[in-house]
């Protein structure tokens, strides 16, 4: 099948999921956990020969703009689906599912740059531990959006429609404090396996992505040991979190962005 049949067909699967998962929100519908996961998994389904298609053109150092999108929206989706299993995190799939679709629909159209000899395996141990940290990481963003909702209407005594239908203040800061924990790990993995395999970031235009990635894990460690020492909690663990986010965005995609859209370099 090609490309934008399955595209198309993974948008209307994941929308599908994320609109009863938002209507569960609003307290229009009842909960239907196996629904969503249900869903989501066929889209997933559609999405997976998607990003292996990409990933099987072996691109020349790590994969481009449009591999990295597909690929890590595609693993978020993945790890959501297994994380709801165990955790109370599929109210997530209400912002994430769709946004999934949307990069899918974009990439089917999207340039790709040159291809080369592939990946190593140093440096594909690299780009999955990267594309791994920043699908944990964009669920706890998720996450932290739904916490910062939920703060706000209880400061202001609003205890109807989406705060009844989330989790306890007390599991949604647990959750969050979990994935980015998670991601942490995640991330700090693809630091060292980036200075370890990487030979030369100048040479390769990774010296930005290298910077701004340590930047975010330095935002990410001050929240974490803050919360442990400090207390740090409600809206100031939120906005450190979307902070730290912002900038692993601008790391991941921005140099991607600027070097294969902007200056058109392969």
């Amino acid at each position: 099948m090609q490309a934008l049949p399955l595209a198309v067909m993974a948008f209307l699967l994941y929308l599908a999921a994320a609109s009863w998962q938002g209507l569960t929100l609003a307290r229009r519908v009842p909960p239907r956990a196996g629904l969503v996961r249900s869903f989501g998994a066929l889209g997933l389904l559609c999405h997976l020969p998607l990003a292996v298609g990409l990933l099987g053109r072996g691109e020349t150092l790590l994969p481009g703009l449009t591999t990295s999108a597909v690929l890590i929206s595609g693993l978020a989706v993945l790890v959501l689906l297994g994380v709801s299993l165990f955790k109370p995190v599929l109210n997530v799939a209400a912002g994430l599912l769709p946004l999934a679709g949307v990069i899918l629909l974009l990439a089917v159209e999207w340039p790709s740059p040159e291809k080369g000899a592939g990946m190593t395996p140093g440096i594909a141990l690299h780009a999955l531990s990267s594309a791994l940290a920043f699908a944990l990481l964009a669920i706890a963003a998720v996450q932290a959006v739904l916490l910062g909702v939920q703060n706000q209407a209880l400061r202001h005594h609003h205890i109807r429609g989406v705060v009844q239908s989330l989790p306890p203040l007390t599991t949604m800061e647990r959750l969050l404090f979990e994935l980015i924990w998670a991601g942490m790990a995640l991330l700090t993995l693809s630091i060292v396996s980036g200075f370890a395999f990487v030979d030369d970031m100048f040479a390769q235009h990774l010296a930005h992505k290298t910077i701004l990635s340590l930047a975010a894990w330095v935002i990410f460690a001050i929240l974490l040991v803050s919360h442990y020492w400090l207390g740090w909690r409600g809206m100031r663990a939120v906005r450190w979190t979307l902070g730290g986010y912002l900038v692993l965005l601008l790391a991941y995609f921005g140099s991607k962005f600027v070097i294969e859209v902007l200056l058109a370099r392969p």
